[in-house]
């Protein structure tokens, strides 16, 4: 890797990719829209060129002249008013950078994707890349994560060498749209007072970021690869985390069905006011599961490796302070 594109490089995962990658030694381009908050490149030498995933012609000024290309760029949220948007970003934006990347002859592209595009598992079991999709249509984000995919690989077809790489639940550094760091921003603030049944897969960012870009030195084309932490509980996630932060632990145990119901009524009642909803039935879709994976073929295909748990919740945690976010 000498010149290297990285879309979303504003965004979470992005940004730390772009931090190493200048680290490493390479030339980066990041790919950004014209308005967006550059709190989290601060200290990050990088070209910046300015476009969306949105506009074809936007995306080929940017692919030109890069050897390789890391996709991502993303809308997460879960809000049902934004859908055909998302739509647009996740599943069209992918599509232009896949036929921008072939047209211009990139030598990889590794398209971040997210567990969000793999079924979750059975009860007991982990579920590995190939999990077939199993979510409901109204997962609206969890469907367009896995229709980008599809996009891809139809690249792939097309003689693009693609790697696709699935992280779990992020958290650490540069998170500032808290996603996984919501966890450590209501830990913070002393407001985790129940959790919800059911479990998740907690992956450092920095592991993440490692994980790209082994993917794109290692990665077979077509492929995909979780690239995830640590499996555990939603009990054992938040009392950790309280402990860590020195704050209360959770009081109580939310049942999975209440917490489904809330989502709806919450919902309902968000849109019937017009406002945007803090939860809604597509956030709240895997509630109950426990959303366990493997990283067997990333560690045994990639090299890929795990951090403590504690490491991914303190180096949040030491982020947001030293950058006025808690």
């Amino acid at each position: 890797m000498k010149k290297v594109l990285v879309t979303g490089g504003t965004g979470f995962i992005g940004s730390n990719l772009a931090a190493s990658l200048v680290a490493r030694g390479c030339e980066v381009r990041i790919f950004r829209r014209e308005n967006s908050d550059l709190r989290t490149l601060r200290g990050i030498a990088a070209e910046h060129v300015i476009g969306d995933v949105r506009d074809p012609a936007s995306v080929l000024r940017a692919v030109e002249g890069c050897d390789t290309v890391f996709h991502a760029a993303a809308l997460v949220t879960f809000v049902r008013r934004v859908r055909d948007l998302q739509e647009e970003v996740n599943v069209s934006g992918t599509r232009n950078v896949v036929r921008a990347c072939l047209a211009r002859g990139v030598g990889k592209l590794v398209h971040t994707s997210s567990i969000a595009a793999i079924g979750h598992p059975p009860p007991g079991d982990l579920a590995t890349e190939e999990s077939p999709f199993n979510w409901p249509r109204v997962a609206g984000y969890k469907f367009s994560k896995y229709q980008a995919e599809q996009c891809v690989l139809d690249g792939v077809a097309h003689g693009l060498d693609a790697v696709i790489v699935n992280p779990t639940v992020v958290i650490g550094e540069r998170d500032s749209r808290f996603h996984g760091g919501q966890l450590v921003k209501e830990a913070a603030r002393g407001r985790l007072l129940f959790y919800p049944d059911g479990g998740m897969n907690v992956a450092y960012v920095g592991d993440v970021v490692r994980g790209h870009l082994l993917a794109a030195e290692r990665g077979s084309t077509g492929k995909r690869y979780i690239l995830g932490g640590h499996n555990m509980t939603h009990k054992e996630i938040f009392e950790r985390t309280a402990r860590l932060l020195r704050k209360r632990p959770p009081l109580a145990r939310l049942p999975a069905p209440l917490v489904r119901i809330s989502g709806r009524l919450v919902e309902a009642v968000s849109l019937a006011i017009g406002i945007d909803p803090p939860i809604s039935s597509d956030l709240v879709a895997g509630a109950g599961i426990r959303n366990w994976y493997s990283i067997r073929r990333a560690e045994d295909e990639l090299g890929y490796t795990v951090s403590p748990f504690d490491q991914a919740i303190l180096g949040a945690y030491r982020w947001y302070r030293e950058n006025g976010f808690l």
